[in-house]
């Protein structure tokens, strides 16, 4: 029985566990602290140990006050404190609780998800101390000469003498053997020393380490519209390959002579050491990296070198818009549109729109760029929140690249190309040029049939097809990972008729081969980039100049610089034309756009060929034959007659169950309420429940209840409210269900 304590003398904690519970849970004052004065009242963001149930977790205080709906006698102390003041600045903290209000995720999973790894175990921040190889007295006396029978020895000797100091991890990357060191420390040459805050790297005052590059017009006129002094957000919208990166880089310097620091934010991890390396280049100033592929130490390391202020530019995928800055002066997000910015399992947050609520409440500018913006962004443009500053050319080096559209309706394809294709890539390897491959599908072929009777390769557990692999040989779920050995015969008739039907790069990569036998062919997509350096061992090879063909997915279409490669062929152009998604039009657009982008970038003129069965299509036209704003022009007009985003304000509940009754039940009982709450009007309507766009992954029955509404408070309110009483309900028991809020993706 709940009752309100009316008079109580103890503070009463409020404090979030990581938990799918929606609320916070109250705890009484540490024993150590409950005879002290009020001064000693923990503040919110400080961690704590708590009971819970018969378990001991990490818990976040959140507020404190003397009442609480349960007994005191009910009460549990808090067992200890963690930390003795706040690791999250107060601002931010109210930034963390906002986000997870706003996305109506629950509040103890939002707090932990903000944190690293090492946190929310309720250990320490390591130090902030790093060792270094340095050289003796002797090694700096040494000649290198003496070592010229060791050439390995003489380079590293020679990379120390430049650079005073080196750490472990700079010597792990140059693959610089243990036994090499042990030798040298043995004939003490160099020395392991714990130097503070990376200080070992930046003793020079000068923040720039080389010079900026000359801005044409177009260029200045954009940097020159940055206010840095207070928060203004920025759409840079300019043309792939028209120097954004360069605009960032001279903002950014800016920010860190006046002595604050930047976040600069990417989509994809495989942009990370290219970023990475441009900006070390360019800033002699310290630079963390935060991305998933770090261990959970040296995640941890780099967020408290951000938090403490020591490192001047922070450089992170999505989660990274979650990091303390001691002086925070400008956040970037760079390739804004794309939708790996939004959260797309558990905690649905946008890093993109809370960049832009992060900035205000911090007082900063915020530069959104990229060449194919979301129409949300554009839309406020239009609606004078976001000021646009527009770059509509390549510097006078490069060129546009000419568009080549080939129908291959009637045409007789060799595993996907077309002969027009193959002649024009004999053309360009002739020439010394490289080649970009795009094909947004990974694996051998995406489908294995039986000719004689029909039999189709499908999941078990997923509304999809097993794509077929060759390395290794195996048929494989992109949604659940099932795997099975290829059939030899047909597992319906016995039929030993099989074919493959579709290309996925691993084909793609075989046709090649066979095509351009004495040309390396590059593949890279996620089968061959899981290793940590395996990405950049790939791009090294193509940076180097030398003819080849790369094939990639859309982890190539995203921000490379590829100077040589003056032929860009898009394989398969039309998976957006027809899609019951509303927005796969617009993602469709903004992958050629930025495909094509990766055509001409050097001095080379570029082209772009695109093999469509529908190069008539209005969308494909548009885009081809003039540019990306026209065709999201044309796509507005759709939305804006359907009352689709941006034009209005969505929301997803999604409910999964092994049973689809059981999904559909607990929807249908979501929509009543709804309509309880707001019923239907001009301003909010309700659809479905329908089907997910796969209604069925990994076992489970998936369905969606969408709601749209043209005013952003009322949507909020309104899911506030149905939280509530979705929570209550013996239904919501029963299945997985979860609120999207914004949501990018109905499959």
């Amino acid at each position: 029985m709940k009752m309100m304590n009316k008079t109580n003398d103890q503070t009463i904690y409020h404090v979030a566990v990581p938990s799918p519970l929606r609320r916070l849970f109250d705890y009484l004052s540490p024993k150590q602290l409950q005879n002290v004065s009020c001064n000693e009242i923990l503040q919110p963001g400080i961690r704590v140990f708590v009971p819970f149930g018969k378990r001991e977790l990490v818990g976040i205080i959140v507020g404190n006050s003397k009442k609480s709906s349960i007994a005191i006698s009910r009460l549990k102390p808090i067992k200890s404190i963690i930390d003795t003041k706040p690791l999250i600045p107060k601002h931010l903290f109210d930034l963390y609780i906002w986000a997870a209000r706003y996305y109506h995720n629950p509040i103890g999973d939002s707090l932990f998800q903000s944190i690293p790894s090492l946190l929310r175990k309720g250990k320490g921040l390591p130090s902030l101390e790093t060792q270094c190889w340095m050289l003796t007295k002797k090694g700096v006396e040494l000649s290198l000469s003496d070592l010229s029978r060791s050439p390995r020895k003489k380079e590293f000797i020679s990379w120390l003498k430049e650079k005073k100091a080196i750490t472990k991890e700079e010597v792990k990357q140059k693959k610089i053997s243990s036994s090499i060191l042990k030798k040298l420390a043995e004939k003490k040459l160099i020395f392991l020393e714990s130097l503070p805050e990376n200080s070992y790297n930046f003793k020079n005052k000068n923040p720039l380490a080389e010079k900026p590059q000359n801005l044409y017009p177009e260029q200045q006129k954009a940097l020159k519209s940055i206010n840095i002094s207070s928060f203004n957000a920025y759409l840079l919208f300019g043309e792939t390959g028209s120097g954004k990166t360069e605009v960032y880089l001279q903002a950014i310097e800016k920010i860190v002579c006046s002595g604050k620091q930047a976040l600069v934010l990417i989509p994809e991890i495989s942009l990370t050491p290219q970023t990475l390396r441009r900006f070390e280049n360019r800033f002699n100033t310290p630079i963390v990296a935060l991305h998933s592929r770090l261990t959970d130490k040296e995640r941890a390391f780099a967020w408290n070198m951000a938090r403490m202020g020591k490192a001047s530019i922070v450089i992170g995928t999505r989660s990274a818009i979650f990091t303390p800055l001691k002086s925070p002066g400008l956040i970037i997000i760079d390739e804004e549109h794309d939708s790996s910015y939004k959260q797309q399992e558990g905690y649905r947050y946008s890093a993109r729109d809370l960049g832009v609520i992060r900035a205000q409440k911090e007082s900063i500018p915020i530069i959104l760029g990229s060449a194919t913006p979301s129409m949300e962004s554009l839309n406020n443009c239009i609606e004078n929140r976001y000021t646009k500053l527009t770059l509509s050319c390549r510097p006078e080096k490069s060129f546009r690249p000419n568009w080549l559209p080939i129908n291959i309706r009637k045409s007789q394809l060799i595993n996907g190309f077309s002969q027009e294709l193959i002649e024009s890539i004999k053309k360009v390897l002739f020439e010394g040029n490289q080649v970009l491959i795009f094909l947004n599908r990974r694996g051998f072929s995406p489908t294995l049939s039986c000719y004689d009777c029909g039999w189709i390769s499908n999941c078990p557990n997923c509304e999809a097809r097993l794509t077929v692999h060759r390395k290794p040989s195996r048929l494989l779920c992109h949604h659940c990972e099932y795997t099975i050995q290829v059939p030899s015969t047909c597992p319906s008739c016995n039929s030993s008729q099989l074919e493959f039907i579709g290309q996925g790069t691993e084909r793609i990569e075989d046709t090649l081969n066979v095509l351009f036998p004495k040309t390396p062919i590059l593949r890279v997509d996620r089968d061959t980039t899981r290793n940590k350096t395996a990405m950049e061992d790939l791009l090294s090879v193509v940076h180097s100049g030398d003819s080849c063909i790369l094939i990639g997915t859309q982890m190539l279409a995203k921000g490379h610089h590829f100077p040589d490669v003056t032929l860009v062929a898009i394989l398969d152009a039309d998976g957006g034309l027809f899609s019951p998604d509303f927005r796969a039009p617009e993602r469709m657009g903004q992958l050629i756009t930025q495909v094509a982008g990766r055509s001409g970038r050097g001095e080379k003129q570029g082209s772009v060929i695109l093999q469509s069965n529908y190069c008539d299509h209005p969308f494909i036209s548009s885009l081809i034959f003039q540019d990306y704003q026209n065709f999201i022009d044309e796509i507005s007009k759709e939305r804006e007659l359907s009352s689709l985003p941006p034009f209005s304000h969505m929301a997803l509940v999604r409910a999964e169950s092994t049973s689809n009754e059981d999904a559909i039940s607990f929807l249908g009982y979501c929509r009543k309420q709804a309509e309880n709450i707001l019923p239907p009007n001009k301003i909010i309507t309700y659809l479905g429940p329908l089907p997910a766009l796969m209604e069925k992954r990994n076992g489970r029955f998936r369905y969606i209840f969408s709601i749209y509404c043209k005013d952003r408070k009322q949507i909020q309110k309104l899911l506030e409210k149905l939280c509530q009483r979705v929570d209550a309900s013996p239904l919501a028991k029963r299945i997985r269900w979860s609120i999207d809020v914004d949501p990018q993706d109905i499959s």
